[in-house]
């Protein structure tokens, strides 16, 4: 019986500890790394006079958990660097607000008030983003796992994009022991060859992206998978509910009428953030071109010569 008891204190200390850690490191949280350096060695758009400065456009008016003064600020500093004019979006979409700018970025909107999975855009928001992008603009629009996905759908559906909202996992190619790590690379084939990936010289070339809990996404035919999801990769739900996800990716690009888009279903790459225990993960993580991969998605859409 003394045994018993002390086993039952034992696994009720351990569950306070256990419960208590969870506590502590979500109310700690996620934050961007401040020692994570941003420059840009050559800045696509540098500061010579004459020279443009395309306008990107960092949409904060929807709840977004990804915003350029939060979590997405190494994303606005390394913009920043490399010549673009980076500013802040706090309104609903509108032709007026998007004339002022060249390309537009919403990372992880969610819907209105408690109802983070509901789409967070109106109908008339997605039309007049879509109308914009076909006129000429360029969107990159950066959607996770629900409830972000859930948020974005049918806002990407207006371009063709399924996104499926669940969890992206592969157990064969992942970096480290997490298989929702996923690795795309030019030695394992999941890596696209193209204008984005290989960079405008060899100093911009990509041979190696990582992300870290996402989303998989199909778009239309003539788009271009950046990252393609394996063969044997599938879209987690729970322990007895996974599909299938080859043929699906985690970022794609495409063109839409004049205008340009790239979608991700994963956006801590985009990123460079440290957690309560101080493991890195996003661009300021070793070992993966993500701190490059991003210039080159912004130079595709912005059209750099």
């Amino acid at each position: 019986m003394r045994i018993l008891r002390w086993a039952g204190l034992l696994l009720v200390v351990l569950l306070a500890s256990g419960a208590g850690f969870i506590w502590w490191y979500d109310r700690a949280g996620q934050r961007s790394d401040p020692e994570f350096d941003a420059r840009v060695a050559v800045p696509c758009y540098a500061s010579a006079a004459g020279n443009r400065h395309p306008r990107v456009l960092i949409d904060e008016a929807h709840q977004n958990f990804h915003t350029a003064s939060g979590r997405y600020k190494p994303f606005a500093d390394l913009l920043k660097s490399d010549g673009y004019e980076v500013s802040s979006n706090r309104k609903a979409f509108t032709a007026e607000v998007l004339e002022a700018a060249d390309v537009l970025v919403v990372a992880n909107a969610m819907g209105p008030g408690e109802h983070e999975a509901q789409p967070a855009f109106t109908l008339e928001e997605e039309t007049v983003v879509a109308e914009w992008v076909r006129a000429g603009g360029s969107l990159f629009l950066i959607a996770d796992h629900s409830p972000f996905g859930s948020a974005a759908a049918r806002l990407a559906e207006k371009f063709g994009v399924t996104m499926y909202l669940r969890y992206a996992r592969d157990d064969r190619f992942h970096d480290g022991w997490d298989n929702e790590r996923l690795d795309f690379s030019r030695a394992n084939g999941l890596l696209a060859q193209n204008q984005i990936t290989i960079g405008r010289s060899a100093n911009e070339k990509v041979s190696r992206v990582v992300t870290f809990t996402g989303q998989s996404l199909t778009g239309p035919s003539d788009a271009v998978a950046l990252l393609r999801l394996s063969d044997g990769a599938y879209d987690w739900e729970s322990r007895k509910i996974r599909t299938p996800a080859k043929g699906h990716s985690q970022a794609l690009a495409l063109s839409f009428g004049h205008g340009r888009v790239v979608v991700s279903g994963e956006a801590a790459l985009f990123s460079a953030q440290i957690d309560p225990l101080g493991n890195k993960f996003g661009m300021n993580r070793a070992g993966n071109d993500d701190k490059q991969f991003l210039p080159n998605i912004l130079h595709w859409l912005s059209r750099a010569e």
